[in-house]
């Protein structure tokens, strides 16, 4: 059984990285350590690499389509996971979630049509119908014992009228896994009121034991005829940069009129490495995962002990799911500004600021642990450093 070695630190800088070299880009500097966007800075395991090698050894790259064992890959790793059993007649690749929120927008939707989230969120489901010229309409989440919970009363009043709803499962950027019963609930809600559920699935993988994942479609009959699902190798093998996704749709209908719309916009092909590594996660990554998600939690162990031991004034939602940490920085007393100053200027850590992802996300900052112990340490240290003053 291979040993993988998390603790490795591997030099990004100057090779086009998102993460690191878009720093200043993005925050106006780039002497920071950066602990952002949500890619992790392990090497992408050797299985994916070498089957991308094994590809580049044929030495012509031409056009190409999915193969058979892809698909049994996709769909196997479905089934073994999540129980959902099915064909590729009812899935699709896309090339990317993101894209693929976009595509539904576009298919199901015109401009000035209202896009309902739940907030604090993943800036994309913020994003994209603003720029789409839709109207995102919020249903603000409330902490409930240190985690996000759904106001059901307030999410059914601010569904209607609107086309459709993007959840994340499980949630960015608080890693909370929902569980059956609320699933089931906004998928009644959302049947109630026509709306139509989109399930961003991508952190599905990286859920912790006791933690489960549960699959929109597969808590009632009522999610399986009204969603559209996508999943994505790209967060728990760290390949986003190929590009390789898929979405599920059960039902004929929701079908039809997607899989028609992504196929007269010939977006029905991937490229040759987006297939071939994704192939090559899903029928070889189980232990690569497991041992990932045991080096994730033990960060986040270490955040958390580091932070009640030298700055517990700073809280943290404890993620069910993935590699970041949503930080509440209220208790210091600083404006917004002050804190997002401090971590740029004077920590010299770059943090997603927590209004991104909302109006709720002020005095909060979104941390990436996806990289080795010594980087997480390293950050906490800087913070600790500027912030301790403030700590009363």
């Amino acid at each position: 059984m291979p040993v993988y070695n998390f603790d490795e630190i591997v030099p990004r800088r100057g090779t086009h990285c998102v993460k690191h070299d878009m720093l200043k880009q993005f925050f106006g500097t780039d002497d920071l350590l950066p602990m952002w966007v949500a890619d992790m800075d392990f090497k992408t395991p050797d299985f994916i690499l070498d089957a991308i090698r094994k590809r580049c050894d044929h030495e012509v790259l031409g056009y190409t389509f999915f193969s058979e064992s892809y698909v049994c890959a996709v769909t196997n790793w479905l089934q073994t996971h999540y129980g959902i059993t099915t064909q590729w007649k009812n899935m699709h690749f896309i090339p990317g979630i993101v894209q693929g929120i976009a595509f539904v927008l576009q298919a199901f939707t015109q401009p000035g049509d209202k896009v309902l989230v739940t907030t604090p969120v993943y800036p994309p489901f913020l994003n994209v119908p603003h720029h789409s010229g839709r109207v995102f309409v919020s249903s603000p989440l409330h902490i409930v014992d240190g985690r996000f919970a759904i106001d059901f009363e307030d999410f059914e009043e601010k569904a209607r009228g609107c086309k459709v709803f993007i959840l994340a499962n499980p949630h960015n950027p608080g890693g909370r896994v929902w569980s059956p019963e609320e699933l089931r609930r906004i998928a009644e809600i959302c049947r109630r009121q026509h709306v139509l559920v989109i399930a961003d699935e991508i952190h599905a993988d990286m859920t912790f034991a006791p933690h489960k994942h549960t699959s929109f479609s597969t808590v009632s009959d009522v999610a399986f005829h009204n969603s559209i699902t996508f999943i994505a190798p790209s967060k728990t093998f760290n390949m986003a940069g190929l590009a390789s996704s898929v979405c599920y749709v059960p039902d004929p209908e929701i079908k039809k009129q997607f899989f028609g719309f992504l196929d007269a916009n010939e977006l029905s092909l991937g490229n040759i490495f987006a297939y071939t590594a994704a192939e090559a996660a899903f029928r070889h990554g189980e232990e690569w995962r497991l041992q990932l998600l045991d080096y994730l939690q033990g960060n986040i162990d270490f955040t958390e002990q580091y932070l009640q031991k030298y700055l517990p004034q700073v809280t943290m939602m404890r993620p069910e799911a993935s590699f970041l940490i949503w930080m509440d920085f209220h208790a210091l007393g600083l404006s917004h500004k002050e804190l997002v100053d401090k971590m740029l200027y004077e920590a010299k850590v770059g943090l997603n600021s927590g209004l991104d992802y909302g109006p709720d996300g002020k005095g909060f900052m979104r941390m990436n642990i996806g990289t080795p112990r010594a980087i997480v340490k390293e950050a906490l240290d800087r913070i600790t450093s500027v912030l301790s003053a403030y700590a009363t």
